[in-house]
């Protein structure tokens, strides 16, 4: 309530404007939480209409507490099912193997000097594709199945600030 109360006092009565401000402080409140050790949570499954897909996630947050309310539980359902959706191969960009990204490197390199384009454009062409394989490959990076504008980070981030705990997800099966 007092977070609101500031935000309306910041934004001088300007509802859309207090919404943005809450947004913000959402997502500091998140980089503070990013190192606090995830070691509750809960594992969901999914199972796609006809059973052909299915997807076992397990999403950590600090507490059993945070673990059993219904905001955790959409999130968690909701990153099933985007997993589902999208079969990422990695969760964070962190977790690539260097083989793996070597071997896009060298072929989005290869595809930009082929298409004779000098040597400092394909590198900045190769850092863009770079960007779009993170996107394809990992779980945080891709855009959200029910919301296209917005990353599962972001989705991870807007529940960190309104549980205000820190979220996770360590694993996929």
């Amino acid at each position: 309530m007092m977070d609101c109360k500031q935000a309306l006092t910041e934004a001088k009565g300007d509802f859309e404007q207090a919404v943005i401000v809450l947004r913000k402080k959402g997502v500091s409140v998140a980089a503070k939480k990013a190192t606090r050790v995830t070691s509750e949570g809960s594992v969901a499954s999914y199972i796609h209409a006809g059973g052909k897909i299915g997807v076992l996630v397990e999403v950590n947050c600090e507490s059993d507490f945070v673990a059993r309310t219904d905001d955790f539980k959409e999130l968690v359902h909701d990153i099933a099912m985007h997993i589902a959706a999208s079969d990422p191969k990695y969760i964070r960009k962190e977790d690539v193997t260097a083989a793996d990204f070597e071997r896009e490197k060298e072929i989005y390199r290869a595809q930009a000097i082929a298409s004779g384009k000098p040597a400092n454009i394909a590198d900045k062409m190769v850092a863009g594709r770079m960007e779009k394989f993170y996107q394809e490959v990992c779980l945080y990076e891709q855009p959200f199945i029910k919301d296209q504008t917005q990353s599962i980070a972001q989705l991870i981030t807007t529940k960190i600030g309104k549980l205000g705990e820190n979220i996770s997800v360590r694993r996929v099966f």
